[in-house]
């Protein structure tokens, strides 16, 4: 299934396999009848994957990836101390290196994903901890529990040079205002930023929504966390023109990675999070 999809083709996913053509047309022709459903377009041209076989296809790379880090993680098991972490794009930038720094003698094995996919992994046993800013917004998983590690503001960006909002009800009038947050509060968010006049825009990631701030002098509203380490000179945060919290935790199991618990202040004091 894996290589007819990768290669386009059963002749081709046959030599790859070291198989006959024939005998990978019965083992798809097998697959296609216990799912009751036809996977693959085939004609002279090749096999083109239909709607049921590109989400069979795709489910099968989650679940293998998975059994390969099960093998990953009990062969590390036995040499010595790794931890698995997850977070979201946007995090990793500035959580990875503190913890590669804090703790010199384990393996940190960086995972990014979204916030409900690394939770999963958790609670499967594949993942050790996953940091995250929707635990207060999903339901957890049994055998995972959330720890919060500290509270997060909307700010505002002022790239060096750009003037600051004006007054009234619409303070930012006829202004593009790129946004980001790490939460579920994008519609929110937007909204809020048209009500104040602004013409807003969301960035896809944390960075970049910076990035489109400076490089086209535009205010910006971000997580505080956002910038904690890496403002330039003449750049500065000020409150956002609306109040916004946001609350970044770690998910665990009930027995939580002792070495990284301990790290849990430092990264709250490296984000400028409130406790």
């Amino acid at each position: 299934m894996q290589a007819i999809a990768r290669t386009g083709a059963v002749g081709t996913a046959a030599r790859e396999l070291r198989i006959s053509q024939p005998s990978a047309s019965q083992r798809l022709a097998r697959l296609e009848r216990l799912c009751g459903a036809r996977l693959f377009e085939r004609d002279t041209r090749g096999a083109r994957p239909t709607s049921a076989g590109a989400e069979l296809a795709r489910r099968a790379d989650h679940i293998l990836g998975h059994l390969e880090e099960v093998y990953d993680a009990t062969r590390a098991a036995a040499s010595g101390r790794r931890l698995v972490i997850g977070t979201f794009a946007s995090l990793a930038p500035i959580l990875f290196p503190v913890l590669d720094a804090d703790l010199p003698d384990t393996e940190i094995v960086q995972q990014v994903d979204h916030g409900q996919f690394l939770v999963e992994r958790v609670a499967e046993g594949t993942m050790d901890a996953a940091f995250i800013a929707i635990a207060t917004q999903m339901t957890l998983p049994r055998g995972t529990i959330a720890r919060r590690i500290g509270r997060d503001d909307l700010v505002l960006f002022v790239p060096n040079g750009v003037p600051l909002p004006g007054r009234g009800k619409q303070p930012l009038k006829d202004r593009l205002v790129p946004f980001s947050t790490y939460d579920r509060g994008s519609e929110e968010i937007q909204a809020r930023l048209v009500a104040l006049g602004a013409t807003a825009r969301r960035g896809v990631t944390l960075g970049t929504t910076v990035a489109m701030a400076r490089r086209r002098s535009h205010l910006a509203v971000v997580p505080r966390s956002a910038l904690a380490t890496e403002l330039l000179p003449g750049e500065r945060l000020i409150p956002a023109p609306f109040r916004y919290r946001l609350t970044l935790s770690v998910v665990t199991t009930p027995t939580p990675p002792k070495p990284l618990m301990s790290q849990l202040p430092r990264i709250r004091n490296t984000l400028n999070l409130l406790p």
